[in-house]
């Protein structure tokens, strides 16, 4: 399998979901990935999910999910030991990630500036709620606060419900993409070396496209549609006999493809149908109309036919039912490891959303126990096992 990043050595100093899931990333694409935990409790990500016994052991779910094929060692940066153990790391490694809120790793005297010195080539990536500089800089940032802040929660959902929370961490993962993204161009340039300002909060606005574009072009202000695509008509979500059936007949030639397929092919001759622009101002009448058709057949039914028209749809799938389907299933996103290290029973964790020549970007090992890698890489770095463990006894690793 080919691994772009085969030699390329990270430091992990991130928690809980953006960072971890960076570097979750550089770890697939072959990245040797070193998490850098802080003693005794490690990641917050360590603690957190739904299995309460994997939590209280340290091996939480939010944990075991982003940090499959990477190594852990354990700095405490609050004593000079700790860092001389950063330090010494810096020296070998080609990118360093973190995401504590700016200023902080300046004043455990670990920064940008200080590191530079000594690994000139080093590619430093700082993942943070809203960027290095600005009036929000050093606010503290969790997902749902980007959410609200950058305009998604206030187009997510109807006239009715919203303003909802997308129902996962879309800002966390986005954010920990855009730096994934950022540090393979930097690994690629001609000369190595540099800061990179990742801010969640322009991530997200990054991502949002028309509903932004509309604003600042057309001067549209964006607004909660609900499941309706309001850029054409009929596109969104329509119920039939046994669920949702989303359908995009974005173009006039789908419209008419569906319209006959239904069995309603004197919709196409109403005046109120007659136009995209037609159909989109009388959406909600049109919508009712399509239904009354849908009601007496499956979701999947429907969404099987009308594909192999050429008209877009889908059943809307929980989660479990799309991780089983041979759409997932049998393209290998979903990782098993059998033998989890203080877990006691097999993990089954995603890969990356990308194949390489054919084949799912993997990694060797599963997630980590907290400091597991302490004495194998503590001694590359010239520490005796005397020293290692008189620096575990005093708490600085």
């Amino acid at each position: 399998m080919l691994t772009p990043l085969d030699g390329i050595r990270v430091l992990d100093l991130t928690n809980v979901l953006a960072g971890p899931f960076c570097c979750h990333q550089l770890a697939h694409l072959g990245a040797e990935v070193i998490k850098v935990e802080v003693p005794e409790t490690g990641d917050l990500a360590r603690q957190l999910g739904a299995d309460p016994e994997l939590n209280r052991i340290g091996m939480g779910v939010s944990f075991l999910a982003q940090n499959a094929g990477k190594k852990s060692v354990t700095a405490n940066l609050k004593t000079e030991a700790g860092r001389e153990v950063l330090r010494r790391l810096v020296v070998t490694a080609d990118v360093l990630v973190e995401n504590y809120r700016p200023g902080v790793m300046e004043r455990l005297g670990v920064g940008y500036e200080t590191l530079k010195s000594i690994r000139p080539s080093l590619i430093y990536c700082a993942i943070s709620g809203f960027g290095q500089t600005g009036p929000w800089a050093h606010r503290p940032a969790y997902d749902q606060i980007i959410q609200g802040t950058s305009g998604v929660m206030a187009i997510t959902g109807d006239q009715d419900s919203a303003p909802l929370r997308v129902g996962y961490p879309i800002a966390d993962t986005v954010g920990g993409l855009t730096a994934a993204f950022a540090i393979a161009a930097a690994l690629n340039a001609p000369k190595r070396g540099g800061f990179i300002d990742v801010s969640m909060l322009e991530s997200l606005i990054a991502t949002m496209g028309w509903a932004v574009s509309n604003w600042l072009i057309a001067g549209q202000r964006p607004t909660p549609n609900g499941n309706e695509n309001l850029t054409s008509a009929p596109s969104g979500t329509f119920m039939t006999g046994t669920g949702p059936l989303n359908i995009a007949a974005n173009k006039d030639e789908q419209w008419r493809i569906l319209a006959r397929y239904i069995g309603r092919e004197d919709l196409l001759n109403r005046p109120e149908f007659a136009t995209r622009e037609e159909r989109k101002r009388n959406r909600v009448a049109l919508k009712a109309e399509i239904e009354d058709a849908l009601k007496g057949r499956d979701a999947r039914e429907w969404a099987r036919e009308l594909n192999k028209l050429g008209v877009p749809a889908g059943a809307v799938l929980e989660l479990p039912e799309v991780l089983e389907h041979e759409v997932i299933r049998d393209r290998g996103m979903v990782a098993r490891f059998d033998d989890v290290p203080g877990v006691g029973r097999p993990v089954s964790v995603l890969r990356t959303g990308i194949k390489i020549n054919g084949a799912p970007p993997s990694v060797d090992g599963p997630p980590p126990v907290l400091g597991a890698d302490n004495e194998a890489i503590l001694g590359t770095l010239g520490y005796t096992h005397e020293e290692i463990a008189a620096m575990r006894e005093r708490g600085e690793t």
